[in-house]
């Protein structure tokens, strides 16, 4: 067998299990409070580390002002339950007007 082809079936298996999981363990398992609490402040951080990385950097440097503060504009128009459209044309305006205007 092919090693790639291993590998796919492998990750494919354990998916699969790691998803089978849930609904046979659930009403089976208690999870206390304390721990469903810290997997819920476990899930902000890594999405805020995800969107840290994404706005600050661009093949492995910093990847400007502009970036970071089309994601500020961003949150703030979405803090402010704007359009989901609206927000994502909010950010890429301020990005794209910053950069033209040299801040890159």
């Amino acid at each position: 067998m092919n090693p790639t082809l291993a590998v796919i079936l492998a990750l494919a298996v354990g998916t699969y299990a790691f998803r089978l999981v849930g609904p046979v363990l659930h009403g089976r398992v208690t999870v206390p409070p304390r721990v469903q609490e810290l997997a819920s402040a476990g899930a902000v951080v890594l999405l805020v580390a995800l969107l840290a990385t994404g706005a600050l950097t661009e093949a492995g440097g910093f990847a400007g002002w502009a970036r970071p503060a089309g994601v500020l504009a961003g949150a703030a128009l979405a803090w402010r339950r704007a359009p989901f459209a609206l927000v994502v044309l909010g950010a890429a305006t301020t990005t794209a007007l910053l950069r033209l205007a040299g801040m890159g």
